[in-house]
Formats: C-alpha cells, sequence, structure tokens
C-alpha cells in the first residue's frame, strides 16, 4: 500500500497576517495534491494552514504539545495529544518526508535543525534568513510546493 507523502507546516504561534496567509495557502496546495499535512495542532501558522489544507478536503494531522485534544484548532482531522511539551517537534519532522517553515520563530528554528539533521528536505518561505545545508529558501508558497512536488515525485 502506498501512501501519499507526509509534509509538516510549521512556524510562529503568533504570525503577522502576511505569514498567516502564506501557511494557509501551504496547507492549500499540499492538500490539493493529495498529501497529508501535518502540523503542531495549536495556532498561528499551524491553524492557518490546517484551514488552508481543510478547505481543500485534505487530511490534516495535529500533534498536540500537551495531553488535552480539545486545545487543537480548527480544520485539523486528525489529532494526536503527545504529552511531549516540545519534544513533540521531533516527533512532528520525523513523522513527515519533508517540512516547509513558513515564517520564523525559535521553535521553527528547533523544527528545522531536527529535519536537517535527519535528512527530512526543508523548504522556507518568509523564514529567518539562512543558508544551511539541507535547507532551501523561495520566495512564494507557489515556488516551494512545485519545488516539493518535483523532489517528493514518485512517493
Amino acid at each position: 500500500m502506498a501512501f501519499p507523502p507526509y509534509v509538516a507546516v510549521v512556524g510562529p504561534s503568533q504570525p503577522d497576517s502576511e505569514v498567516r496567509a502564506l501557511a494557509r495557502a501551504a496547507g492549500e496546495a499540499l492538500a490539493g495534491r493529495g498529501w497529508v499535512v501535518v502540523t503542531g495542532g495549536l495556532g498561528g501558522v499551524m491553524a492557518a494552514a490546517a484551514a488552508g489544507a481543510a478547505s481543500a478536503g485534505g487530511t490534516v494531522v495535529g500533534l498536540l504539545p500537551g495531553l488535552d485534544r480539545a486545545a487543537a484548532s480548527a480544520g485539523h482531522s486528525v489529532v494526536i495529544p503527545t504529552g511531549l511539551g516540545e519534544l513533540r517537534n521531533g516527533l512532528l519532522v520525523r513523522a513527515c518526508n519533508a517540512v516547509i517553515a513558513v515564517g520564523g520563530s525559535w521553535g521553527t528554528q528547533s523544527e528545522i535543525a531536527l529535519a536537517v539533521t535527519n535528512g527530512i528536505p526543508v523548504h522556507v518561505v518568509a523564514g529567518w534568513a539562512q543558508q544551511a545545508p539541507g535547507t532551501s529558501a523561495y520566495d512564494t508558497v507557489d515556488d516551494a510546493v512545485q519545488a516539493l512536488t518535483e523532489r517528493l515525485s514518485g512517493m
């Protein structure tokens, strides 16, 4: 049985409206390709990506840091309360084939670092400026998703 790619959408929990719109577009574009969107399950970029994916009829998995399933933002179709706190960032990236980071924060940086050190490609849109092996920066969500499409084709 073949599974579709799982792509994490990560970013700050308190983004500005531009970053929120980009995250929503990322969720919608990924779900439109039939891919599973995975987030940290809470607000900000996570909620925006979930809303975008849900609007496209996609499957959205939220891996919560706490134990309260009710803490998840709307749009998630599967919610898993991990009880791991920030350690759930490792679970989040290891569960995915790729990561799209939208915007920047220290938590986002930790997810990027965990992904890169585990060989999981990271595509960054509107993030903190950085040049690091394993990451690619894009000007638009469409460019990032197109690059992922090429990278993940055949999965």
